[in-house]
């Protein structure tokens, strides 16, 4: 549910809503964006983490924008083509002039939106660049680990740009497992470019792994679904078809 409070000096429930999503980790409910921020340079990005956690958004409903930080440094890449070609908004952005905020800005304002990224990605800089009235505090990569340290150790909500603003604490790559668990059933809604041809499959109960006469595998070998985001599905399905229902 969602609860609007009044602002009194002893605060009372004056609306409670329906609630429309939620997020076991962060956790956080309502949402209606989530900024993905990676960092083109320590750490890389990872594909893999980050096409789950675009999973977990789409198949909650919330709209997803992916960020790349530290373009001082590094170049993108090909990454950039694979996401904008799917739908997703890719944003690029310089922490230290600024250049490429204003596109982030638009994005969450006006909305509940969280940000969420590994350690050491830029996460809190990039707020710091969008809000610097927030003057968060940054920390630099270790380079013994080749990631960052938390900064952010739980979650904050702040009141900006017409909407709410969560900055949530920064996670490893094992992290992810605790996020959301899509199961196996429902993976393939959780991925967008799939829509399109979940349909043409030969069997109804399709699980596009090695099925005859998959629409999904099809348009893969054909290049209308980026490889590197199948392949994510494939590991996503194999996790998934390790957990029992019960759990």
């Amino acid at each position: 549910m969602r609860i609007v409070m009044e602002d009194n000096t002893d605060p009372v429930i004056a609306e409670i809503y329906e609630r429309k999503n939620h997020l076991i980790r962060p956790p956080l409910a309502n949402l209606d964006g989530i900024v993905f921020v990676n960092s083109c340079v320590e750490p890389v990005p990872n594909r893999f983490v980050l096409d789950k956690l675009i999973a977990i958004a789409d198949s909650k409903g919330i709209e997803p924008i992916v960020v790349f930080t530290k373009i001082d440094l590094e170049d993108a890449g090909d990454i950039i083509d694979v996401y904008r070609s799917i739908g997703i908004k890719v944003c690029m952005v310089n922490n230290i002039s600024g250049d490429g905020a204003d596109e982030v800005l638009r994005f969450v304002r006006g909305k509940t939106t969280a940000f969420v990224g590994n350690s050491g990605v830029g996460k809190s800089s990039l707020l710091n660049s969008l809000f610097p009235e927030l003057a968060l505090e940054t920390a630099h990569i270790s380079r013994k680990l080749g990631r960052g340290r938390h900064t952010t150790r739980q979650v904050e909500m702040y009141k900006l740009a017409g909407g709410y603003i969560a900055d949530t604490p920064g996670f490893s790559t094992v992290e992810t497992e605790r996020y959301c668990r899509i199961p196996k059933g429902e993976l393939d809604g959780a991925f967008r470019e799939f829509s399109g041809f979940v349909g043409g499959c030969q069997f109804a109960d399709c699980a596009h792994i090695k099925e005859k006469g998959c629409a999904v595998r099809a348009a893969v070998d054909e290049g209308n679904i980026p490889r590197s985001r199948y392949d994510s599905y494939l590991r996503m399905y194999e996790e998934a078809s390790k957990i029992n229902e019960w759990e």
